[in-house]
């Protein structure tokens, strides 16, 4: 079906939500489609608070013309998940109830918007200076790989990891959630839009034309702030 003649995806949403959930005590429509960033393949993502549940799940599968992506929690279970995000920087779940339309309300998705709300303006737990280092010194020895490397095959996968690794240092060293695919993008850009466009003009200009220049200076911009490139000195686990 296409994605413009589907039912409209809240009442799909409620819809699903009355069939499959029918004695759920708070239920939300979450994702693209709240967002107003659906695109064809987008599906619903749906958060159900069901006290019937005795733990968490996850489901997949399709109704009312969608694809359903289901998140089934109690009214406690759901705060691992919160504190898994937290501690992994990747705000999944709390992003979801934070943002999430409500379906269906007996009283409880209020506080648990608020904790949502709270745990992502509070943002990640902040790095110590150690970890500052090691992160350091893997980008430097994961550039000297890029700069070293004449195999176009392995110069593509060398930039991943570069791309991954200075995107999560740059987010994590100024206290911002980190994301992965399309929300590493999207975390650069809700923490620096002309940063994030210097970020994305390198790369593509590597994938496009092997060069790699662009992608050099960003990285030793990054490290400059905490003391450039590191190799010499460090240490880990040495007791």
């Amino acid at each position: 079906m296409d994605y413009y003649n589907k039912l409209n995806p809240f009442e799909a949403a409620k819809q699903f939500v009355n069939k499959q959930f029918p004695h759920c005590e708070d239920a939300l429509l979450a994702g693209s489609v709240v967002r107003g960033e659906a695109t064809e393949t987008s599906d619903l993502d749906i958060v159900i608070f069901d006290q019937q549940h005795h733990s968490s799940y996850r489901e997949s599968l399709i109704d009312f013309g969608w694809s359903i992506e289901v998140f089934v929690h109690n009214l406690t279970s759901y705060k691992e998940y919160f504190s898994d995000d937290y501690e992994r920087a990747r705000p999944s779940m709390p992003r979801m109830v934070a943002e999430g339309l409500v379906l269906k309300d007996k009283g409880a998705i209020g506080a648990i918007k608020k904790e949502a709300k709270e745990l992502l303006d509070k943002g990640p737990k902040e790095w110590s200076p150690g970890i500052i280092t090691t992160k350091r010194y893997f980008i430097t020895d994961t550039l000297d790989d890029f700069i070293g490397c004449n195999n176009r095959a392995e110069e593509i996968f060398i930039a991943n990891a570069l791309a991954e690794l200075v995107s999560e240092f740059v987010l994590r060293t100024n206290k911002r959630w980190i994301g992965a695919s399309k929300w590493v993008i999207r975390s650069l850009r809700h923490y620096d839009v002309e940063f994030t466009n210097c970020f994305v003009e390198a790369f593509d200009d590597f994938y496009k034309n092997g060069d790699k220049q662009k992608i050099i200076q960003l990285v030793d911009g990054v490290l400059q702030l905490y003391g450039g490139r590191l190799f010499e000195g460090f240490s880990l686990g040495k007791s």
